[in-house]
């Protein structure tokens, strides 16, 4: 082999030793290369060492810092060439926003291209793919990148979940084809397209320009059309909904060396509860200096009309200046809202400081908000306080004291006063803490109480409690009934846990009340309700509890609560009926003596449809005296359902009422009665009152059926009634009967003119009438004709006799009587046939006690003999 094949073969050899020495040296010596060209401070850093796939070359990753701050990190970057084309590739590139303030303009670094002609002819033929882009803080719009560039034509498709893109630049025409973005709040994307005018040199606004776009939102009834608009330094922004013909917003542009302004810009809003309206204005100075150094003003009022006439809110901002790093704008919020029964007057200064990605608004001395106005059907607010002095807001949560006052009146309820002070340190909801303390008082009209409450509770993290309550009235009088200081206390905090995953709450009740008394004379003695409360929140729980007043009790109550409906039952273990002696007034001179009760209940109350409950109560073998009565054997059961206002007794099985005995000036036994049906009746739904019987006079009283609303006459027969038994009880001094009858008495109780009609009395056997010898002498002595009617009346066989009567429905009385017998004196018998008619009001006799004088004086103003008289 000659020397100079021997030299080339070294030559080559020495190349390949180089170019392998060059690529493993690459990560060492392309940032410093690079460090030529790229701004001061800044710095590109290789993640291992480069390698050859699949023929191009691959970079495991790639950082560009700026001082301490990373700007910027590709991954798998893959360089090559195919075709004439240069192909770059990459999985992954963030660029972190927050960085660009840290980026050098020292005057020591090569100058760049200028114009954009002088960029695009420095454009390589290539194509540029990577998968995802991403832009820190905003990660939401990232998306996938490809890029087709030359000299003459730049292509540009961006793919993402909440922005896609494809545009089209050849020189200076930019044609956005397409943009669709994502906003949340809007039920489609917004989609965008236009075309652009660029400038010569890319250091400005595009010269001129027209965009067009749809928006469709649900908060409004029709599609959004809003357009931009511009030639040179000046243009409009205007958004218009479908068919109407006055724009939703107007607003007025101009750009120079030194400002952008808008100027007599114009918004409204048909759509809210009230419609409202306003304007704006906003100028940005130097704003080619970037926000360090561009100076803010703004202007945006709301103007409304409501209660007590017209109101207008100003929210001004500036002069300040936006920062990424230290933001310093005033703002101030003032005017008056006047909506529709609420009028809100704000005084607001504060100032919007620290980055501007993530800034602190802080609200300064001086801060309040007020509310006055009607807030609900009935509800007057006089005065809603907030002071807001101090109070910072931002992404860390709300720092200060949070207070509220609230005045208000019913002008049927009351009125009341409460107050909330508290403290929050870094407080969202479920971060932070927040403490509070509340208290207030008020009257309630209804019930002729004066009430007040306090308390204290925290909010930490994800943990809410109430650690103390104590609420309650002075008194609570209604319906005839006095509550004396019943008061709602916790025994054990309220505590909810708001983990998704181990939601917990809980929270023990107690509810205590002194004595009750009745306007009857009776009273309750002091009683307790004990509820605890267990569940994920407070729209998901169960509670249990017990109810007592001593003797009274214990009453059993456990349900739940999910949210829309509150169910729940109460059950009273059977105890004795002398516990309720002291609901009885002692000017009664009752006295229980003995019998049990005991009940159950179910209940379930919800806003769609109100109180519902069911349930037996059940008295057996009740015994009660009274100094002129006494009731033994009670058995009571009442089977009830209630609903809608509605009451259905008899719900597996009438309502039954059984008394053994009532021993008074009639004896009365085995008396029964049962009840079914509706109250308030109806013809629909009637309620019917059957079975009704009781043992009287050695006879029998009875009603079939009596059913409201009344349809026909429910009859009360009589069945053997013994007179002697009848005299003996009203205890008349000079007369004596024998004998038994019957009757049928049609009682109506509805209506307009009879409550008996045509009722019927008459012997099922002989009678015997006996008038005492000094009675009837003492009788006859005055009057001819009357002594020899008392003759006859001395002692009297009764074979027929037959009474009719009426009552009308002021208790007006006629009865009209036949009596036919036979009449021994001075031991001759004679046939008697006696008629006659009385008229008196049962009402009044009824009040009378004295029966047997009553039917004394009666014998004497209404005995007459018929003219008809025979003697045998």
């Amino acid at each position: 082999m000659g020397r100079g094949w021997k030299l080339f073969i070294i030559a080559i050899a020495a190349a390949a030793v180089l170019s392998g020495a060059g690529l493993l040296t690459l990560s060492w010596w392309l940032p410093r290369l690079a460090g030529f060209w790229l701004p001061a401070a800044t710095t590109v850093r290789l993640d291992g060492n480069p390698r050859w796939r699949s023929g191009a070359l691959w970079l495991p990753g790639l950082r560009y810092r700026t001082g301490d701050c990373e700007l910027a990190r590709a991954s798998n970057v893959t360089l090559g060439s195919a075709e004439g084309r240069w192909k770059l590739g990459a999985t992954l590139l963030e660029v972190n926003s927050a960085c660009f303030s840290k980026l050098s303009t020292s005057s020591d670094q090569p100058a760049a291209p200028r114009s954009l002609a002088e960029w695009q002819s420095m454009l390589p033929k290539a194509d540029v793919a990577i998968e995802r882009v991403s832009l820190l803080p905003w990660q939401s719009w990232a998306g996938a990148l490809r890029l087709n560039l030359d000299p003459q034509r730049q292509l540009i498709h961006w793919q993402g979940e909440n922005l896609s893109l494809r545009a089209v630049l050849a020189g200076q025409q930019l044609d956005v084809q397409s943009l669709a973005l994502s906003v949340a709040g809007m039920t489609d994307p917004i989609t965008m397209n236009g075309l652009l005018t660029l400038p010569k040199i890319p250091d400005r606004l595009p010269d001129s320009g027209e965009l067009a776009a749809t928006l469709k939102t649900a908060s409004v009834p029709q599609p959004l059309r809003a357009s931009l608009n511009w030639q040179q330094n000046s243009g409009t922004l205007t958004l218009r909904a479908q068919d109407l013909e006055e724009p939703l917003l107007l607003l007025p542009w101009r750009v120079s060396a030194q400002q952008i302004a808008i100027s007599q810009g114009k918004w409204r809003w048909p759509w809210a509860a009230q419609p409202v309206s306003g304007g704006v204005a906003l100028t940005l100075k130097d704003w080619r200096q970037g926000l360090p150094g561009m100076e803010v003003t703004g202007r945006l009022n709301v103007l409304t009309q409501g209660r007590g006439g017209k109101g207008n809110v100003v929210l001004s901002v500036g002069p300040g200046h936006l920062d990424w790093t230290q933001s310093e704008l005033p703002f101030r919020l003032t005017g008056e809202s006047k909506l529709a029964q609420l009028l809100f007057f704000a005084g607001i200064p504060g100032k919007l400081q620290g980055p501007l990605l993530d800034p602190v608004l802080r609200l300064q001395p001086g801060a309040l908000l007020r509310m006055r106005g009607r807030l609900l059907s009935t509800l007057e607010v006089d005065e809603a306080r907030w002071p807001l002095s101090g109070v910072a807001v931002s992404s860390a949560g709300i720092e200060g004291r949070l207070q509220a006052i609230l005045s208000a009146h019913d002008n049927q309820m009351g009125r009341f006063r409460l107050h909330l002070d508290g403290r929050a340190t870094g407080f969202w909801p479920d971060k932070g803490r927040w403490l509070w303390r509340y208290w207030g008082d008020g009257l309630m009209a209804p019930l002729a109480a004066k009430w007040d409450v306090k308390g204290r509770g925290s909010w930490q993290d994800r943990q809410i409690e109430l650690a103390s309550l104590s609420t309650g009235f002075d008194q609570i009088r209604y319906g005839g009934v006095t509550m004396a200081a019943p008061r709602l206390t916790l025994a054990r905090p309220v505590r909810w846990l708001r983990d998704e995953k181990t939601p917990a709450f809980s929270a023990s009740l107690r509810l205590n009340a002194q004595r009750t008394s009745l306007d009857s004379g009776g009273y309750l003695p002091p009683a307790e309700l004990m509820l605890d409360l267990n569940g994920s929140d407070p729209a998901r729980f169960l509670y249990k509890g017990k109810l007592t007043a001593d003797p009274v009790g214990p009453v059993r109550i456990q349900g739940r609560w999910d949210g829309t409906r509150l169910r729940g039952q109460a059950w009273w273990p059977q105890q004795s009926l002398r516990v309720f002696q002291s609901l009885l007034n002692d000017d009664l001179k009752m006295s229980v003596r003995g019998g049990t009760l005991k009940a159950q209940v179910a209940f379930s109350a919800a806003a769609d449809q109100g109180f519902a409950a069911g349930g037996h109560w059940v008295v057996s073998d009740g015994s009660v005296r009274t100094p002129d009565n006494q009731f033994t054997g009670i058995d009571f059961s009442l089977p009830f359902r209630l609903q809608a206002g509605q009451w259905y007794f008899g719900a597996k099985g009438p309502v039954s009422l059984r008394i053994k005995a009532i021993k008074n000036q009639f004896a009365l036994k085995n008396i029964r009665a049962d009840l079914q049906g509706w109250y308030p009746w109806s013809a629909a739904r009637p309620l019917r009152l059957s079975n009704v019987g009781v043992e009287v006079l050695g006879g029998e009283l009875s009603l079939l059926s009596l059913q409201l609303p009344q349809t026909e006459a429910a009859t009360l027969r009589l069945k053997a009634i013994s007179m002697s038994e009848l005299v003996t009880a009203i205890q008349p001094k000079k007369i004596a009967m024998s004998g038994r009858v019957d009757g049928a008495l049609p009682l109506w109780l509805q209506n307009s003119a009879w409550l008996v009609k045509e009722g019927w009395i008459t012997n099922s056997g002989p009678l015997t009438l006996r008038l005492d010898k000094d009675f009837a002498d003492a009788l006859a002595s005055g009057n001819i004709a009357t002594g020899a009617a008392m003759d006859w009346l001395r002692y009297m066989e009764i074979s027929r006799s037959r009474a009719t009567l009426n009552i009308d429905n002021k208790g007006e009385m006629t009865m009209t009587a036949q009596v036919n017998g036979t009449s021994r004196f001075s031991d001759k018998n004679q046939h008697v046939s006696l008629h006659y008619t009385q008229q008196e009001n049962i009402f009044q006799l009824w009040r009378s006690l004295r029966f047997g004088d009553n039917l004394q004086s009666w014998t004497e103003q209404h005995a007459t003999l018929s003219a008809q008289g025979k003697t045998e």
